[in-house]
């Protein structure tokens, strides 16, 4: 008996079609084949059919099903019922994922080995098991829950099977084939790589040159993102030349020269595809500067220790929206990435509304990365993050990785992201403390002094019209107050206008009202990080802030809060701590009676001087209702 779900779900007995009719037959088939012999709970098997929104008589129609299923597979196919759910086992049947899987690792391993011939041999032969969509005739929860999975497999597979054709000179017979997957996925970068190669080889530089260009452009309108690592590479290696070698004798690829010292293990890919791991950083920042001390303790707390083998790396940047917590880890890991030949993988860990990504999805992703190849057990649902943390544990276990997570919101959503063995590296970034990374490395960035301020400055605006204009210079950086965001907005809208006068933009940013306003350039803007931060404030500190930020630039103890907002000073207390984890207020020192001060940077009072005005948070029942807000201090404060 054979069981195919990569296409339309179907079951051959003696090579003939066994009848199986209803979209919610095959999804409980497919369901409980792409298991594995796990149990499939009820629960997941309600959803896979119906959504959120299951009949009353779900359990009775799940029972129906499986009984149906039961008389059409015959004795060999066992169904049983284990609490909470189901399981099948299909005995020595055949199930067309398995095989492909098989031959999938298979090749892969003949790849690395660089047995090209073989390697081209068991990737077609796990191709050949794919007939059309996966999971064709389920319904559209299990087709979104597992097909993307299962395609990002097989397009996976086709990429080593192209290395693999590369590798042996069949470039000329491949580029058809390249162009039609360039056109089905057309954010595939390395697919794009591999046809600008091939193009390349049979003399074809300058439509090589336009693939690249045109990939350039659909990833920045897709994605908003420049080309990668990879992409970029290879049209380098065009442009000078080394794309176009052929394989040497013996079916060897020969590598690209690079000018300069020998590039560090697994610096990138050969020009065949094939790479020992991922590298998903995000490009470096070319003009990088300050923090040279944080910088240097980052590249030592990431290194190997000799003396201490057993210890894990794990590594926190702190500090508020726009202070550079991203450039630093990601200048940082590129730095060190030489210690790292197993790979280096980067996650976002908040979606661009500044709200927490879920770890089920972050996982997903950083498996992809790793070259897990999909399938059941990399399942699409929240309900199955154990699975996915067993899974991207024993993938990081052992391997010598490094691992940004950038914009870590908490400890329960950085707990699963952490690998159990020493060998991976972990570099969090994030705008508090978190007690599973808290220890020795733990570096808080302050905002920037006068000198590194104006660096940054003449980075990003040109050192010459910055020094040629240092009383303009001087104002832009006081009022920017050392925040590396919004230093880098003014340098990028000084260096974009190049008969614009810095005085001019110094001037414009002298008015409190509309210093935020100026301090934005393209997707850089100071007031949406800051947005961003607020929105991830419970309700109460949400409500407050506003009110607070009224209460001037010099430190505040939360007693003066409290006759603010009408609660009591232990309350504001919390409430200003809670205001404090996002970033959004600093604890600068105690007052003269031992109790903490709070203190607002510059840029962020403006800001929560231009928010609306709110009720403040309601007090404990016993404390009477709350006065009035009172009025917001005006901006002309500065």
């Amino acid at each position: 008996m054979e069981f195919r779900v990569l296409g339309p779900v179907e079951v051959r007995r003696d090579g003939r079609r066994v009848p199986i009719s209803g979209t919610k037959l095959h999804t409980v088939l497919a369901a409980l084949l792409l298991a594995r012999g796990e149990v499939v709970s009820d629960d997941r098997l309600s959803r896979l059919l119906w959504g959120w929104a299951p009949p009353a008589t779900v359990s009775a129609q799940l029972y129906t099903y499986v009984s149906r299923l039961r008389k059409l597979l015959g004795e060999g196919v066992l169904i049983d019922r284990r609490p909470p759910g189901y399981a099948m086992a299909i005995g020595d049947a055949k199930l067309d994922v398995t095989e492909f899987r098989d031959l999938d690792r298979a090749g892969r391993e003949a790849l690395s080995a660089r047995e090209f011939e073989k390697a081209g041999e068991l990737l077609r032969e796990a191709l050949a098991r794919w007939n059309g969509q996966p999971l064709a005739n389920t319904t559209e929860y299990l087709s979104a829950a597992e097909a993307p999975s299962l395609s990002e497999a097989r397009a996976a597979t086709l990429e080593h099977r192209v290395a693999a054709d590369l590798a042996l000179g069949r470039h000329e017979q491949i580029i058809v084939e390249l162009t039609g997957l360039v056109a089905e996925f057309p954010l595939r970068e390395r697919i794009r790589c591999q046809l600008m190669t091939a193009l390349c080889r049979c003399g074809r530089q300058a439509d090589a040159i336009r693939l690249y260009h045109h990939g350039r452009e659909v990833l920045a309108e897709e994605l908003g993102v420049d080309p990668g690592e990879e992409l970029q590479a290879a049209y380098r290696a065009l442009l000078d030349g080394t794309l176009v070698r052929l394989p040497r004798p013996g079916g060897v690829p020969a590598l690209p020269a690079r000018a300069g010292p020998p590039a560090p293990p697994a610096a990138g890919p050969d020009r065949t595809g094939t790479r020992p791991g991922p590298m998903i950083l995000p490009p470096d920042t070319v003009d990088f500067t300050g923090r040279e001390r944080e910088l240097g303790v980052l590249l030592r707390a990431l290194a190997p220790d000799a003396a201490a083998p057993g210890r894990p790396r794990r590594v926190l940047v702190t500090g508020m929206a726009g202070i550079g917590k991203t450039a630093l880890g990601v200048h940082a890991a590129h730095r060190c990435k030489h210690h790292f030949p197993d790979g280096q993988l980067y996650a976002d860990l908040r979606a661009p509304d500044g709200s927490a990504r879920p770890p089920g999805g972050v996982l997903l992703y950083l498996l992809r990365a790793l070259g897990h190849p999909g399938g059941p057990a990399l399942p699409a649902v929240a309900d199955d993050t154990d699975e996915l943390v067993r899974l991207y544990r024993e993938h990081t276990g052992g391997r010598r990785l490094l691992i940004l997570l950038d914009n870590a919101a908490s400890a329960a959503q950085l707990g699963p992201l952490l690998p159990n063995t020493p060998e991976p590296a972990v570099l969090v970034t994030g705008r508090t403390a978190l007690p599973t990374v808290a220890g020795a490395h733990t570096v808080a960035l302050d905002p920037l002094a006068d000198g590194p301020a104006l660096r940054l400055l003449a980075a990003a605006a040109g050192a010459e019209r910055i020094a040629a204009a240092p009383g303009a210079a001087a104002v832009i950086v006081e009022h920017c107050a050392g925040l590396p965001l919004a230093l880098r907005i003014a340098g990028t809208r000084i260096a974009a206008r190049p008969h614009y006068a810095p005085d001019r933009f110094a001037r414009r940013l002298t008015d409190p009202a509309t210093r935020l306003r100026e301090l934005h350039a393209g997707d850089l803007d100071v007031h949406g990080a800051l947005l961003a931060s607020w929105r991830a404030l419970g309700p109460d500190p949400r409500a407050a802030f506003g009110a607070l930020a009224g209460l001037g630039p010099e430190p505040f103890p939360a007693e003066r809060a409290a006759a603010l907002l009408g609660l009591s000073e232990a309350d504001a207390e919390l409430l200003l701590e809670a205001v404090a984890d996002e970033a959004l207020v600093e604890v600068s020192g105690a007052d003269a009676y031992g109790r903490p001060c709070y203190l607002f940077h510059p840029l962020v009072r403006l800001f929560g001087l231009s928010l609306p005005a709110v009720p403040p948070p309601a007090p404990p029942p016993a404390g009477g209702s709350a006065p009035a807000v009172l009025p917001h201090e005006g901006v002309t404060g500065g």
